[in-house]
Order: structure tokens, then C-alpha cells, then sequence
């Protein structure tokens, strides 16, 4: 089992910027690639950052491409989303996820094993 926590999320202005976290407890940390998903309200959950678990690779989506940077720490069992230039648009619940995939490229949510609670991100415009 792997148990995520994720946290940094708020209320930002448009043009400002977030870093959320989401710490990893429980089976190796490194077994895993990590991931951010969100969730707009009305809206399916849709792929936002992947991260390999040496941390060499990563995969965003076209509408964040630019704007949000994944980065993993796994001394501290932690991965980072580190979001600029917000949107309104990007106004959704952020969850961090774990598969255990070792091949590059980015994942549906289907093949996530574990998931986070999931953080609020508000942009107001």
C-alpha cells in the first residue's frame, strides 16, 4: 500500500503561482512513476504531469506545457507540482497518483494504482 497526502493548494489571483506537494508514505516511493490529474468542476479528470521515478523524465500536458514543472524528491518521498502564469482555467481539485510503469510517456487514470485525497486550486480572474 501506498498512502498520498496532498497538500498547497488555495485561492490564487490569475498570473500568480502555486506549488502543491504530495507526500508518499508506506511501499517504496521509487517503485513508482508519479502523477498529477485535476478534476474542473462538470469536467472528467485529465492528465496533467507525469514524472518517471528517477525523475528523468516528464510529460505535461499541452495546456499546462510552459506554465507547471513535476519534480520528485525521493529522499523526502515527495513530488512537486510547481504551477506559473495560473489560469482560471487550471481552477480544479489537483490529485497526485502513483503507477508502477517504468516505460516513458504519459498514463490514463486507469492505470494508476494509488491516489491522493486530492487539493483544491481556485484562479480567479
Amino acid at each position: 500500500q501506498v498512502q498520498l497526502v496532498e497538500s498547497g493548494g488555495g485561492l490564487v489571483q490569475a498570473g500568480g503561482s502555486l506549488r502543491l506537494s504530495c507526500a508518499a508514505s508506506g511501499r517504496a516511493f521509487t517503485s513508482y512513476a508519479m502523477n498529477w490529474f485535476r478534476r474542473a468542476p462538470g469536467q472528467e479528470r485529465e492528465f496533467v504531469a507525469r514524472i518517471t521515478w528517477s525523475g528523468r523524465s516528464t510529460y505535461y500536458a499541452d495546456s499546462v506545457k510552459g506554465r507547471f514543472t513535476i519534480s520528485r524528491d525521493n529522499a523526502k518521498n515527495t513530488v512537486y507540482l510547481q504551477m506559473n502564469s495560473l489560469k482560471p482555467e487550471d481552477t480544479a481539485v489537483y490529485y497526485c497518483a502513483a503507477d508502477p510503469y517504468t516505460s516513458n510517456g504519459p498514463r490514463s487514470s486507469g492505470a494508476m494504482n494509488y491516489w491522493g485525497q486530492g487539493t483544491q486550486v481556485t484562479v480567479s480572474s
